[in-house]
């Protein structure tokens, strides 16, 4: 009798586990208002890096630093060697059948080189309607807009100097929210 009730305990205890279960959302402050990021879990290493530098405080004194409408908001350190060149500051691409440059997906920069390596310090949001799927499977596309769509239609709508920078700068401060999948339903259905 002891080991079925052991049993039974040990077994509602998994349930609600796995009912609590969180998952990471990035949320990204602008004096704009709030954009919620889905982070893929088929893309890990981009995943963690994003979370790292979130919890970092990393982007929290950076901006939006290039914005052109159709195409993307593109935030985090700007074109820099440092940004390039850093192996620190480096991941191997992940690239998954699925995830695309559509409405809304959030990749991680990079220049022009040969191995497709990101910048960890660098990430956009396609804000084009109709996608970007000319940039599919040269950019690694690591997480999802879920609320936010329009903050970064006006972001990228902002008047902008000739490098495509806004003129009054657009702010971020990034952090890292824990949600179960009711909580994220719940922010996803206003």
């Amino acid at each position: 009798m002891k080991k079925t009730g052991f049993f039974v305990i040990a077994c509602l205890f998994s349930i609600c586990s796995f009912a609590q279960e969180k998952n990471p959302i990035g949320l990204i402050e602008t004096p704009k208002g709030k954009i919620y990021i889905q982070l893929f879990d088929e893309t890990p290493n981009h995943q963690q890096s994003f979370i790292e530098l979130a919890e970092e405080g990393y982007w929290d004194s950076l901006t939006f630093n290039r914005v052109i409408p159709n195409f993307v908001a593109q935030g985090g350190c700007p074109d820099t060697e440092e940004g390039f060149k850093d192996p620190e500051y480096l991941l191997e691409p992940e690239f998954v059948k699925g995830l695309t440059h559509i409405y809304g997906a959030v990749g991680a920069g990079r220049d022009d080189n040969p191995g497709k390596l990101s910048a960890r310090c660098q990430f956009y949001i396609v804000q084009n309607k109709d996608g970007l799927h000319r940039l599919d499977n040269d950019y690694t596309v690591f997480g999802q807009v879920i609320k936010g769509m329009d903050i970064v239609d006006a972001i990228v709508y902002q008047k902008r100097n000739s490098k495509d920078e806004p003129v009054i700068p657009v702010t971020l401060k990034v952090s890292i929210l824990y949600l179960s999948k009711a909580e994220i339903e719940k922010l996803t259905h206003f």
